[in-house]
């Protein structure tokens, strides 16, 4: 049986919410195929507005269903029943952590999605030794992690800016944050993982076990398969003094601000922020996020336009530069970087805060504002790659991807052939009809 996958072809308005609200009915025999699943865990149909939206809180796209998982065999049996009912349903399979996706990437509209903080492991175990690891479930967050290797003065080597993420979300998009530069991302430092396919096959893979579906997965944007256990690759946890590090830099000594914190509550800053900003009320609100991977050799032409052209307001956010070595970055994995030695990561990360003095609203300002940069990218003919990627149309997959394309479309083929996994990227369709394979 061979079935067809196609991108999902048009273009959605730049500068609209993107929210389907009406309730769907879910059709009787459907839900009763769910409910007879013989599962560890639970199956909700009502309680789904929390999975309807994500931390870019742009979309608004209800699934018909949340499984709440007990163990790996529950999301097995989910995946495998709505294989078996082929197209013959609609129904498709987001896995969904801390929902920090950011333009409904986390979503799976009339699809289910899979709770995967319900499948936290009661305990994190830890190995020591020369090469020491943690064994952790996908579902876990990574300043639990944290929190359980200090015990052993221990710790992942690489991190993410905001550690109140779980381990399947940030693997299957890369893990950058300050550590990158000399460890590589966060899927640059793992052992092995356990995954379920879009077939409900369970699988263990490693660099030497299953490497195909080892490094498909890693930065794989959830395309091929979901990550339930990952072996996470620990070090001694730092302990160095400021002064100890600033002489080991260059730098202009009047423009030196430091303070000293413990490391725990330095890796969890973002948290601390955080707390603050939902006493305000302003941590829901559209978070429209621009995360690029710019090539060394045009980041001053980048930075000269961008800086002093095109961000001319004070309401941009945080704005983070993250220099990285591609030395440090493995290539057979699913991530798309820039082709060179170094690249920069430039991470704008505005909020849409409510403005009732302005005319024009603060969200579209902002994407319009963030359709200028990329505008910019293109007409100067700098080979930007988005980190977090979200594109509308075929056009802009195919040239995201590159030469790599027709690989992560066959691999695509391989692992899920019926396209039910991570529907919110919008890069396959779920195949409804049976036709020779389709590479796009």
């Amino acid at each position: 049986m061979i079935l067809v996958l196609s991108c999902i072809p048009g273009r959605t308005n730049l500068c609209s919410n993107h929210s389907v609200t009406t309730p769907i009915d879910l059709p009787p025999d459907i839900r009763s195929s769910l409910d007879s699943l013989d599962l560890e865990g639970y199956i909700s149909f009502n309680d789904v507005h929390n999975a309807s939206k994500d931390f870019g809180n742009r979309y608004q796209l209800p699934p018909l269903a949340i499984l709440h998982p007990r163990s790996v065999s529950d999301i097995s049996t989910m995946v495998r029943h709505i294989v078996h009912l082929g197209s013959t349903s609609n129904l498709t399979v987001a896995a969904r952590g801390h929902g920090h996706s950011l333009q409904g990437q986390s979503l799976a509209h009339q699809g289910v999605v899979i709770n995967m903080e319900s499948l936290r492991s009661p305990d994190i175990k830890i190995h020591k030794g020369k090469q020491p690891y943690a064994d952790v479930s996908g579902g876990e967050s990574w300043i639990n992690i944290l929190r359980e290797t200090l015990k052993y003065g221990l710790s992942p080597k690489s991190w993410t800016d905001y550690l109140h993420l779980t381990v399947g979300g940030t693997l299957s998009n890369a893990g950058i944050s300050g550590q990158a530069f000399k460890y590589g991302p966060q899927i640059n430092n793992v052992y092995q993982l356990e995954i379920i396919t879009g077939k409900g096959e369970v699988m263990t893979c490693s660099e030497k076990q299953n490497s195909e579906l080892f490094y498909s997965v890693l930065g794989g944007l959830g395309q091929f398969g979901i990550i339930t256990r990952a072996r996470i690759a620990l070090g001694p946890a730092p302990h160095m003094e400021v002064e100890k590090l600033l002489s080991e830099l260059s730098y202009i000594p009047s423009t030196l601000f430091s303070s000293e914190v413990p490391y725990i509550e330095f890796l969890d800053r973002v948290h601390i922020a955080e707390i603050k900003l939902r006493a305000k009320g302003l941590w829901e609100v559209p978070h429209p996020w621009l995360n690029l991977l710019i090539p060394k050799s045009s980041i001053f032409e980048f930075a000269t336009e961008v800086f002093n052209n095109i961000l001319t307001s004070n309401n941009n956010g945080p704005i983070l530069i993250y220099p990285v070595n591609q030395s440090k970055w493995n290539k057979h994995t699913s991530l798309i970087t820039p082709a060179e030695d170094i690249f920069y990561l430039v991470a704008f990360l505005p909020s849409a805060v409510p403005n009732p003095n302005s005319r024009t609203s603060n969200l579209e300002y902002l994407l319009r504002q963030n359709q200028r940069v990329l505008n910019f990218c293109s007409a100067a003919n700098i080979n930007v790659k988005q980190y977090l990627p979200h594109y509308e149309t075929q056009r802009e997959w195919r040239s995201h991807f590159g030469n790599r394309w027709e690989t992560f479309a066959k691999r695509k083929h391989t692992y899920d052939p019926l396209a039910i996994l991570a529907p919110g990227h919008r890069i396959f369709q779920k195949a409804t009809q049976l036709s020779p394979i389709q590479l796009l």
